[in-house]
């Protein structure tokens, strides 16, 4: 169940990472908010399923 977490956890991140694709052109803030995001949800992802932990 662990690995289900940790796939859903990078999968969010990747929809984040197209959000702020997106989001460049228009509003700056909303897209380092969304890397932001996108880097902690791919890091806890990975984390969690223990490869460099």
């Amino acid at each position: 169940m662990q690995d289900v977490w940790a796939v859903l956890l990078i999968a969010l991140g990747g929809l984040l990472l197209g959000g702020a694709i997106a989001t460049w052109k228009t509003n700056k803030a909303l897209t380092a908010l969304l890397g932001l995001c996108t880097v902690l949800a791919v890091a806890s992802g990975v984390l969690r399923l223990g490869y460099f932990g």
